[in-house]
């Protein structure tokens, strides 16, 4: 079997990658060990008729218009603002915490003029911020810190907030205002029809054949290819030979509710402090679909199966390190993507990072003829540039 490009992984990462050096006029070969494609943003309609994300919810979001005018080639898109509340003892409240959310736990009446001043009432300052533990505390104080943040992080993370690097916490803000949304971003849309038709569209091109349900590991030996794009976890490319890179996983428990509308009365529900399950999702508040019926999702997180979440502590960093140390050697390989460069990135980072990356992979294949790759993209998506995709 031969080929120009052997993607693995039809995921984000690696479905942008496919379709930019397609256009350049290179056969792609795109495998998934998975028999969909979409990776973790894979969207179906469930035996009810209702549309779910099996892997959890998925909420497209971005300050990039790049970004937004890409994937817009793909898609046509429903206007959704996320929205989420925490169960906190017999309330439900909104989170990222804001005024309303204070003035519903403590029955106080503080405005604009008066919550900053609250804040700084119970904060407790670190002197130096390390850990997720000394972001929140710093910010709201103990109490604060105790009934949103500290049992829903063990429970996410299998670690106390205190074990865990400042950047978990720091992605959740704190409020001065009345902002119930759960993000900010200036774009705040999802795809009109799912996810998975976005993704047959990006992959609808005459130089990209896909196999699914195949096995890099099994498969390689039978590809020829001028070169190999991997997005799955960086330490399996190299046989774990420093060890297992830490994830964090999760289970999912789906559940249909025939004739009820509407479960809940926003897209997520946390439960900080309850139960084993972080949130439950309704995923009619996030399609905008019709049903006399609803489906939803609980997440269980657990240290077991497939890899979602790289967990940031230093550490772990260290020994990513030694994978990348050994990834930038590799002249006929780049990796792109969250599992091959143990980022946690946003969709719409795993997009930019992966225009930026198809500047590097044509460089790598020598390919003076390429067509540059906007970089305006990656810069937009305010992250550090990709650690192994994107190295000279």
């Amino acid at each position: 079997m031969k080929t120009d490009v052997l993607i693995v992984g039809a995921g984000f990462s690696g479905s942008v990658v496919a379709r930019e050096l397609a256009e350049r006029g290179y056969r792609v070969l795109v495998i998934d060990k998975r028999d969909h494609i979409g990776g973790n943003a894979y969207d179906r309609m469930d035996a009810h008729g209702v549309l779910i994300h099996p892997y959890g919810p998925h909420i497209f979001h971005t300050n990039a218009d790049r970004i937004a005018e890409y994937l817009t080639q793909f898609t046509e898109w429903r206007p959704y603002e996320h929205r989420v509340l925490a169960k906190v003892e017999d309330k439900l409240v909104p989170i990222p915490i804001n005024i309303d959310t204070v003035n519903a736990l403590y029955g106080m009446d503080l405005d604009e003029d008066t919550i900053q001043g609250f804040y700084d009432s119970v904060r407790e300052p670190r002197e130096k911020i390390r850990t997720s533990e000394d972001v929140v505390v710093n910010a709201v104080g103990q109490d604060l810190y105790e009934k949103f943040f500290r049992g829903y992080t063990r429970k996410q993370w299998g670690l106390d907030p205190s074990e865990l690097n400042a950047s978990v916490a720091a992605r959740v803000p704190t409020r001065t205002n009345r902002d119930d949304r759960y993000f900010t971003d200036k774009f705040q849309k999802m795809p009109a029809e799912g996810y998975t038709k976005m993704f047959e569209r990006m992959l609808d091109h005459p130089n990209i054949a896909i196999e699914l349900g195949a096995d890099f590991f099994e498969l390689r030996d039978r590809v020829q290819a001028r070169h190999i794009v991997y997005t799955g976890p960086v330490d399996a490319f190299y046989a774990y030979c420093y060890g297992h890179l830490p994830y964090r996983s999760l289970r999912f428990e789906h559940e249909h509710l025939p004739d009820t509308e509407w479960y809940q009365s926003v897209g997520t529900v946390n439960f900080p402090n309850d139960y084993a399950y972080t949130r439950t999702t309704e995923f009619k508040h996030l399609t905008g679909q019709q049903h006399r019926g609803t489906s939803l999702v609980r997440e269980f997180p657990t240290a077991e199966g497939d890899p979602y979440y790289p967990v940031p502590r230093p550490e772990n960093e260290l020994l990513f390190k030694k994978y990348e140390a050994l990834a930038e050697q590799e002249q006929d390989v780049t990796f792109v993507g969250r599992l091959a460069q143990y980022r946690y990135y946003n969709m719409d980072q795993c997009v930019g990072a992966a225009l930026k990356s198809v500047d590097y992979i044509l460089e790598k294949m020598g390919d003076d003829e390429r067509a540059p790759v906007d970089l305006v993209v990656a810069q937009a998506t305010a992250t550090p540039a990709p650690l192994i995709a994107a190295k000279r």
